[in-house]
């Protein structure tokens, strides 16, 4: 079937995933545009210091596949939203003693927010992307969010924000394949990026050192502090609490009979709370800001699959919702890095039911 009255503009970054996006959608017919957004990037440095997600080289790569492919290629300026929605916001996590996951909360406001408007603006039917996901319709005609068919590339976890609205003008094109399959298509239609590498996460921060990114902006995080037991001991100092995340070992400074780890931070008193492993392990937490997929909240408990950092193994739990958007979580088995502020995921199967931020629960924070 001819589908070349649906305009698809693509999120385009010059790397192989949304380039063979591209590839394909004009491939199936569809009027393709290639779109590109300008980041946020440091200022005021020696060195160049461009955003990741859109350096000189990746936007010349991004021009120059739109030219291979026969489409109309731009850019657009999202520096001071970014700037706003994503970079602020992750220095004010650090600073409430949480670890912020910029990757959701760039999905949730930056690239299907401020750009799927833009391509709606301009006439688009869907925002293609180059994630590993895909997405199908229930009996009801809802969206759902499925896992994609490469498991070692699956990005569902970072799409668990989209809602709806989103999902029905969102495209997956390569969610369906394996990496390696990707770059064959790559290598198929001629594009010189089927063997670039992939993208990094904190693609804000440039040289990769968050800690020197927070210590710049927030340093008051960085301030000295005593590491103490549970049982109120100081064993230590530690060198600023945006140093440590919980269920850390290395890098504690502290001598002990036993392995300690990082068990909490208490941001009023500017503590570092550490203890053995059997101190660490919890199997309840709260979720807040969730993002039910269906649109609205299951009515009772629910069992699922539950990832609580991008990289985690699924551990099986139960999902008690409070209100809409917060839920209570117990797991069957005890987890030693649950992290405030890192994202909480339920699966049922291959499917996400939805997803939303872990609670600092601790009283002292």
């Amino acid at each position: 079937m001819n589908q070349s009255k649906n305009h698809v503009v693509v999120a385009m970054s010059g790397g192989v995933d949304s380039s063979v996006s591209a590839a394909l959608l004009v491939e199936q017919g569809y009027q393709v545009s290639g779109l590109m957004m300008r980041l946020w990037s440091e200022p005021g440095q020696a060195s160049r210091r461009d955003n990741r997600c859109c350096t000189r080289d990746q936007m010349l790569d991004a021009h120059f596949v739109a030219r291979k492919l026969g489409i109309p290629f731009g850019v657009i300026d999202v520096q001071d939203t970014f700037k706003r929605e994503i970079v602020d916001l992750f220095v004010d996590g650090y600073r409430e003693g949480i670890t912020p996951n910029p990757c959701l909360a760039c999905n949730r406001k930056i690239r299907f927010t401020f750009l799927l408007d833009e391509a709606l603006k301009r006439g688009a039917t869907h925002l293609a992307t180059g994630h590993y996901a895909q997405i199908t319709s229930d009996r009801d005609g809802r969206f759902e969010l499925r896992k994609g068919a490469d498991q070692a590339k699956d990005q569902s976890y970072v799409l668990s924000v989209l809602n709806q609205h989103q999902l029905g003008h969102a495209m997956f094109p390569v969610g369906g394949y394996a990496k390696p399959q990707v770059r064959e298509i790559a290598a198929r239609f001629g594009l010189p990026v089927a063997s670039k590498g992939d993208s990094q996460d904190l693609c804000f921060v440039a040289d990769g050192n968050y800690r020197r990114f927070i210590r710049e902006r927030a340093p008051e995080t960085l301030s000295p502090g005593p590491i103490q037991t549970r049982e109120g001991i100081v064993i230590g100092q530690h060198q600023g609490l945006a140093n440590y995340t919980i269920g850390q070992r290395k890098g504690l400074g502290v001598a002990s009979q036993e392995p300690l780890y990082v068990i909490r931070k208490e941001i009023r008193t500017n503590t570092l709370i550490v203890g053995a492993m059997t101190e660490l392990g919890e199997r309840t937490f709260d979720v807040f800001r969730i993002n039910w997929v269906a649109g609205e909240a299951p009515t009772k408990p629910i069992e699922a699959d539950v990832k609580i950092r991008y990289k985690a193994t699924p551990v099986r739990a139960t999902v008690t919702p409070i209100t809409e958007v917060r839920a209570h979580v117990e797991v069957d088995t005890s987890l030693i890095d649950i992290t405030p502020g890192q994202g909480a995921v339920f699966y049922e199967g291959e499917r996400v039911v939805g997803g939303g931020i872990i609670a600092n629960s601790t009283p002292a924070i």
